[in-house]
């Protein structure tokens, strides 16, 4: 048991993590050129009367958050490569969405190979949030089966103008600003990719399960919400995490209610998502907390804004911060298996007699 010294001593440090601005050597450009990623799509969309469509091309705009700080090849390698994991875990996504039952298998074969991958090349942040989001959204979008190669392609070309974006970006920034050196990938570890890729993905996995089995309407967010929780370096920084993403959270609710009030048509909601999108890209190397208060009313954009009108704001808002909540509790129970010595080390015992030994490196 805590003292009260001890206590006192822990909320502090909670209160100055909570207070605390990062430095940040981040161009402005970057957020710029990311609200034009996220709303060029949406204006498209609003010219042509396809407000939803323009959202699912947004969605693949997202990919341009994945730009490394190196010279221009590897910059763009980077970027395509991040354009085709978006598509194909919105494709599968959406393909879980016609066979429900098939959700969570899918949700958790697709967190396994994509943090595993993002471990083993070493992707830094987001990592592998934005891939999981979108597979989230594809998840719970009604959509036929005929229907699935149009909104893939429509994500797809989001993506491709993100590259576009990305390169002229590339091609100004380059010019002020000398680029990283591409340096040599680490050798891979059996429990760095393996074994936490394993916990990530049940512990997401078991997130949507429990979102429905309590019937929880639409509950993309509960899996996005888990997975930005669980990857704290330190059980500590995984309870931080909890704690700024529900705080976070819960102010952002307090903005998108304020934002689903404003009188939204088909073009205010293009500028709203560059606005959203340029504070969150400016913020996040900042202050996580701040960002996320305005992280939630863009997914919520990003999932709703197509039906908007059709649902009462207040349950929208109460849903999603439900969804937070079990997410993020989930999350810190999967931290815990991750960070705890002997949960970690039964964990990776099991998974050394069933992983076959040339595999385990």
């Amino acid at each position: 048991m805590w003292t009260r010294t001890q206590a006192l001593e822990f909320l502090r440090e909670e209160a100055r993590q909570l207070v605390t601005v990062q430095a940040s050597d981040r161009p402005w450009q970057l957020p710029f050129a990311a609200a034009l990623a996220t709303g060029l799509p949406l204006l498209v969309g609003a010219w042509f009367g396809h407000l939803a469509y323009g959202l699912v091309s947004s969605l693949g705009g997202l990919c341009l958050l994945y730009l490394p700080r190196t010279p221009l090849h590897h910059r763009m390698v980077v970027l395509m490569a991040a354009a085709f994991g978006m598509a194909a875990c919105y494709a599968l996504g959406l393909m879980s969405h016609l066979i429900p039952a098939l959700m969570v298998p899918v949700l958790v074969f697709i967190t396994l190979l994509v943090t595993m991958v993002c471990r083993f090349y070493r992707l830094g942040p987001p990592g592998n949030l934005f891939f999981i989001m979108a597979a989230s959204i594809g998840a719970f979008s009604p959509v036929d089966v005929v229907q699935i190669p149009l909104m893939v392609g429509l994500l797809v070309m989001g993506s491709l103008l993100a590259a576009l974006i990305g390169f002229f970006y590339s091609l100004y920034v380059l010019r002020i600003r000398d680029p990283l050196p591409v340096t040599p990938l680490p050798p891979a570890t059996f429990d760095g990719v393996v074994v936490e890729s394993v916990v990530i993905a049940l512990a997401v996995g078991a997130s949507l399960g429990l979102a429905q089995l309590f019937q929880m309407e639409k509950a993309y967010w509960v899996p996005v919400s888990c997975l930005a929780v669980i990857q704290g370096a330190s059980l500590r920084a995984v309870w931080s995490r909890q704690l700024h993403r529900i705080l976070g959270t819960a102010i952002g609710l307090m903005v998108a209610l304020a934002v689903l009030s404003l009188p939204l048509t088909p073009w205010t909601v293009p500028f709203i998502m560059m606005a959203l999108t340029f504070v969150i890209e400016t913020a996040v190397v900042r202050h996580y907390t701040f960002a996320a208060a305005f992280i939630t009313p863009m997914a919520i954009l990003l999932a709703e804004a197509a039906t908007l009108g059709q649902t009462d704001p207040m349950e929208l808002i109460q849903a999603r911060f439900l969804d937070t909540c079990l997410g993020s509790v989930i999350g810190l129970a999967g931290g815990y298996c991750l960070h705890h010595p002997r949960l970690r080390q039964g964990i990776v015992l099991r998974l050394r007699r069933l992983v076959p030994q040339r595999f385990q490196g």
